[in-house]
């Protein structure tokens, strides 16, 4: 069984749909997918009619925005309940506090790249989707400034650019304990992915795991071996689930599918704390 806990859809910065994630994933060899679009569930229904149709399980998730002074930090949240109040408002919140930012920061970005405005940004947006800087990135490719969306993050768009503005985001321990209201489960996503800047220590996980904390995001493109053996490590000690995922976006990113998976029992480890809601099964 090959699953993989980590997508996006065009419900916030990935480029397929979410009907395409899923066929995607069916293409790819997957038998179950998690659709974890950031801070938003727009996409659930969507998908779940694609499930049933191509033969692959649905894991519905989010991808929950959290700060720890200063540090930006990502939550998986699987099977929560979307009409949770607690955590339904905080994601409204941090879509809100995105887009405000995004157009903040088109606007210094725009001092050295004249033809970037706020009308091309919303031109590389789905309706709805949850806006951010992978938007700012493909308005900058459409315009011929820059190949690629990992080239305009590694020299216009990352958190150390003139060009960066903050966006609110609940601390890990605040979303931690409303994801586990909500009935989800919480995996903390690509803890030690330094190369898209600064990193918690294990003291910020500590704290998350006596709020609730789940799992740990292990099996990443964006973790060497060191850091996965440390996460593995830190998992045997608090018994959390191990993940693996791609962290697919569709054409925004290399990542591909099923470059790293998360195994049967885990899965079922995570599924069995939760009862917010449950996975689409096919057929």
């Amino acid at each position: 069984m090959r699953i993989d806990l980590h997508t996006h859809s065009t419900a916030s910065d990935g480029t397929d749909r979410p009907a395409g994630v899923v066929a995607a994933a069916a293409r790819a060899g997957l038998d179950v997918v998690a659709l974890t679009d950031h801070d938003t569930t727009a996409g659930w229904a969507e998908a779940a009619t694609a499930a049933a149709e191509h033969g692959v399980t649905l894991v519905r998730g989010a991808e929950v925005s959290c700060s720890h002074r200063g540090t930006s930090i990502h939550l998986l949240s699987y099977l929560h309940d979307p009409a949770h109040p607690g955590l339904a408002a905080e994601m409204e919140k941090a879509r809100e506090s995105r887009e405000h930012r995004a157009e903040r920061m088109v606007e210094r970005i725009a001092g050295d790249f004249p033809r970037l405005t706020w009308d091309v940004v919303q031109a590389c947006t789905a309706p709805g989707a949850t806006l951010g800087r992978p938007h700012i990135a493909d308005a900058l490719v459409r315009l011929d400034y820059f190949p690629t969306r990992d080239a305009v993050f590694a020299e216009v768009l990352h958190d150390r650019s003139p060009y960066y503005v903050a966006h609110y985001a609940p601390d890990p321990v605040t979303a931690v304990t409303l994801v586990r209201e909500a009935g989800g489960v919480p995996v903390f996503a690509h803890p030690l992915a330094s190369n898209r800047g600064r990193v918690v220590g294990d003291d910020v996980v500590e704290a998350m795991v006596e709020a609730g904390l789940g799992g740990l995001e292990v099996d990443h493109r964006d973790h060497d071996r060191d850091a996965r053996e440390h996460l593995r490590s830190l998992a045997r000690r608090w018994d959390l689930v191990v993940t693996g995922a791609s962290d697919y976006h569709g054409a925004g990113k290399e990542n591909r599918l099923g470059e790293n998976v998360t195994a049967p029992d885990e899965l079922e480890r995570l599924l069995d704390q939760a009862v917010g809601a449950a996975v689409v099964a096919p057929g």
